[in-house]
């Protein structure tokens, strides 16, 4: 008898073992909960309704940059908008149409006399009894980061020549060919930061020794109005137009190629505000001017397609790489949306990423962590986005280090306080491998598709 219990006993705890650990990886690979991050500010918005009742006031969700084509509307045309080039010097090629988010915000002693993004404040949850029972204070660089995982160039100052260079070359192996460039205007940052328009100069440089293109991530901030857009679309056209890795993109029908620019938080200005600069009849209109271009809004919840339509928006992306956080992240909905978008003439760019983990800024978010599960999440994303058959993806991100979104390479790293996240078994560029092989996979998907 007590033989027959302990074998119960035992069945007993197996069975919960494997339950538990089935709905773990369900978890992993399709969460059912989200998370709201404005990327620049790094806030945290709460819960789903908490995020509506804010969403005037500017907290909410998304952040990021993509250009995609719906077959049929936009096409791939002129030297700047190619999908596919190969260096004579090099047998493999990069893709101008795969795009990945690119982040300036990062400093260090040696660079900026002191560490920058490195040492963020562990954020507080909005509400106090929960942010009671979590660590304050902020990250003591080089060994404690604000970050999961390590890089292997370690703490680095975006500054740095010698991180630029290497940047690009990392983008180039994962055949990434549009950089999308996180900008604010001049003398402007997001709250953590400090104003980084000067090393765009530098950005466009590197990137062009490179053959990598720059299209712009437009961030939101205080004051931005459909004026102060159209002030800085004219800027950044003027000052960047010529240079040789500005990305340009080309609609079929029009015979122009226009510069593409994503437009983050778009949604927390009224369709009537972008109306009046994206639709022909606006009273700051650009369509038709040297300024024209084509604009990606973000969408975080289903009705914001309508309003993008209605503010003249060109296209929409998704930009979280967390499927089931929106309902434009979610996959389930892409081919949706993907339809919506091939009916009204607009793009529809989907978001995909390697996983997410931002508790080094976020401490008490533990439950939106998506684990990588050695490139299994990635390739799920993927896999989702070639579905809906898009012209062009974006990849979230190349070096968002808060939250683990990041493809750089980084390094296992132990400290007395800190066990950091790598990519083992595999090795430090392990994602940029992975972003290589799905590229090219997308590639010659693509030209089946437009037979």
């Amino acid at each position: 008898m007590t033989r027959l219990r302990r074998k119960a006993l035992v069945a007993l705890f197996l069975f919960t073992l494997f339950i538990f650990g089935a709905m773990m990886g369900l978890r992993t690979l399709k969460p059912s909960d989200g998370f709201s991050d404005r990327a620049p500010g790094m806030d945290f918005a709460g819960e789903r309704s908490e995020r509506r009742r804010l969403d005037a006031k500017g907290a909410a969700a998304a952040a990021a940059v993509a250009a995609a084509a719906s077959p049929g509307h936009f096409h791939a045309g002129s030297s700047d908008t190619k999908v596919v080039f190969t260096r004579s010097d090099r047998d493999y090629s990069i893709f101008y149409d795969v795009h990945i988010f690119y982040y300036l915000w990062y400093g260090s002693p040696g660079m900026d006399n002191k560490y920058i993004h490195w040492d963020h404040v562990l954020v507080p949850h909005w509400d106090p009894k929960i942010a009671a029972s979590h660590a304050q204070g902020r990250h003591t660089p080089p060994d404690d980061i604000a970050s999961s995982f390590y890089p292997e160039l370690g703490p680095y100052s975006s500054r740095d020549p010698k991180v630029l260079e290497s940047h690009m070359a990392q983008m180039e192996a994962a055949a990434a060919g549009v950089l999308v460039l996180s900008w604010y205007p001049p003398g402007m940052a997001e709250d953590h930061g400090e104003p980084t328009e000067d090393l765009v100069p530098a950005v466009m440089d590197a990137a062009h020794r490179h053959s990598i293109k720059v299209a712009f991530h437009m961030q939101p901030y205080k004051g931005r109005t459909d004026q102060s857009m159209r002030d800085n679309v004219k800027y950044i056209i003027d000052r960047y137009g010529e240079h040789g890795a500005f990305y340009r993109f080309s609609r079929s029908g029009t015979g122009r190629v226009l510069p593409l620019f994503y437009v983050y938080d778009s949604y927390l200005m009224a369709p009537e505000s972008w109306a009046e600069l994206l639709t022909p009849k606006g009273s700051r209109s650009i369509r038709g001017t040297a300024y024209d271009g084509v604009f990606v809004a973000l969408i975080v919840e289903e009705r914001h397609k309508h309003d993008i339509l209605a503010s003249g928006f060109d296209g929409v992306y998704t930009y979280f790489a967390s499927n089931g956080f929106s309902f434009g992240s979610s996959h389930q909905n892409w081919k949706a949306i993907k339809e919506f978008c091939d009916a009204n003439n607009l793009l529809f760019v989907p978001s995909v990423g390697p996983g997410y983990v931002d508790t080094a800024v976020r401490p008490w978010n533990n439950h939106n962590t998506r684990n990588r599960v050695n490139g299994r999440y990635y390739d799920t994303s993927l896999q989702a986005a070639l579905s809906v058959r898009p012209e062009i993806v974006t990849i979230t991100s190349f070096n968002q280090w808060h939250e683990g979104t990041q493809i750089e390479k980084a390094v296992p790293k132990k400290t007395v306080t800190r066990l950091y996240l790598d990519y083992q078994p595999g090795l430090a560029d392990h994602y940029l491998r992975l972003t290589r092989q799905w590229a090219e996979n997308f590639h010659e998907e693509k030209d089946k598709w437009l037979m």
